[in-house]
C-alpha cells in the first residue's frame, strides 16, 4: 500500500510539472495582438470582409491560426471544423499555405468548410507575432482573453470558449 501511494504521489508530482511546463511555454510563445486589430478588415475566401471586433462582440472568437504543411494541424482542424459545423464563433487564418485556390482545393480534399482568411505570405501572422501552428486565440468583445499553440483537443476549445463567454 506505500508504494502505492509514493507512486500516486510521484504521478502527481509529474503531472504538476507537465502542467507547469506547458502553461510555461503558452506564456512564452503567446501571440501579441497587434495595435487596432479588432478594426482590421480581413477577407475570407469567400469574399466576405469581416472584422475580428464584429465576430466577437456577441460571443467569442476562436481565431484559429493553422497551416496545410502543418503535422499538427492535421488533427486540429477536423475538430476546429466540427465546432465551427455546430454553431461555434471560428475564423481561421491559413498561414503560408499557397494562394487562395491552393488553400480552397487543400480544404475540398479535406472535406473541411470553414471561414478562410488566406494569409498567403504570413503578414497577418507576423503582425500577430505568431511563431508556431497551430496558434488558438480567443477574442471576446474585441479583446484577445486567451491563447494556446500546438496540439488542442475538441472539448479544450469549447472549454475555452465557454469560459470566455462567461
Amino acid at each position: 500500500m506505500a508504494k502505492l501511494r509514493r507512486w500516486g504521489r510521484e504521478l502527481l508530482m509529474l503531472l504538476l510539472m507537465v502542467l507547469a511546463i506547458a502553461a510555461a511555454m503558452d506564456w512564452l510563445r503567446a501571440p501579441q495582438a497587434p495595435a487596432a486589430f479588432d478594426s482590421q478588415m480581413l477577407a475570407t475566401l469567400d469574399g466576405e470582409s469581416v472584422s475580428l471586433a464584429q465576430l466577437s462582440r456577441e460571443r467569442p472568437l476562436l481565431v484559429y491560426f493553422w497551416a496545410s504543411w502543418c503535422g499538427v494541424c492535421r488533427f486540429t482542424t477536423p475538430d476546429v471544423a466540427q465546432l465551427q459545423a455546430e454553431g461555434g464563433n471560428v475564423l481561421t487564418v491559413a498561414l503560408r499555405s499557397g494562394d487562395d485556390g491552393q488553400v480552397a482545393q487543400w480544404l475540398a480534399r479535406k472535406r473541411l468548410s470553414l471561414p478562410v482568411v488566406n494569409d498567403s505570405r504570413g503578414e497577418l501572422s507576423a503582425q500577430w507575432q505568431v511563431g508556431v501552428t497551430p496558434t488558438f486565440v480567443v477574442i471576446s468583445q474585441g479583446k484577445v482573453v486567451q491563447s494556446t499553440t500546438g496540439w488542442t483537443s475538441y472539448w479544450g476549445l469549447k472549454l475555452r470558449l465557454w469560459w470566455a463567454a462567461l
